[in-house]
């Protein structure tokens, strides 16, 4: 079971994953607009054009994705400065075979049954490993 300290870690250390998947999110979305501008097709007709009817739906679908685009800089600047801090917690924990399993699961985010294939543990051992990390790690602040 883990103490209040331990969650706090996992918590703050977790919040890369959580911006790491938005971001993939992102992109998926990105290039499904893509693939929806390169699918719409121009009709021709002699007919004058509604000058009241707006914008057409290529160029919503090219804003939506400028949208996006900016969206995701924002993110991976957050992503790159929370990884950033992260790492510096992280080798300030002084067992480098500590810092090796903290690296693989929140930089890295494998599953636990790969970080104990990785290093050759049982997975009961990785996770008592964890949670002594955990008690090393300086959560900030804001979130204890």
């Amino acid at each position: 079971m883990m103490n209040r300290h331990q969650q706090a870690a996992k918590k703050y250390l977790s919040q890369a994953f959580g911006l790491n998947q938005r971001i993939e999110s992102r992109l998926k979305q990105i290039d499904e607009l893509h693939d929806l501008a390169t699918k719409a097709t121009v009709t021709y007709s002699d007919m004058p054009r509604n000058p009241n009817k707006g914008h057409s739906k290529i160029e919503n679908t090219v804003i939506k994705i400028m949208e996006l685009e900016e969206e995701i800089k924002k993110d991976m600047d957050q992503l790159v400065k929370l990884k950033q801090d992260i790492i510096r917690r992280i080798r300030a924990v002084e067992e480098p075979e500590l810092q090796t399993i903290l690296d693989l699961r929140y930089l890295a985010y494998m599953r636990w049954e790969q970080i104990a294939i990785e290093l050759g543990y049982g997975i009961d051992n990785v996770y008592h490993l964890h949670r002594k990390a955990l008690d090393e790690i300086q959560v900030p602040k804001t979130l204890q």
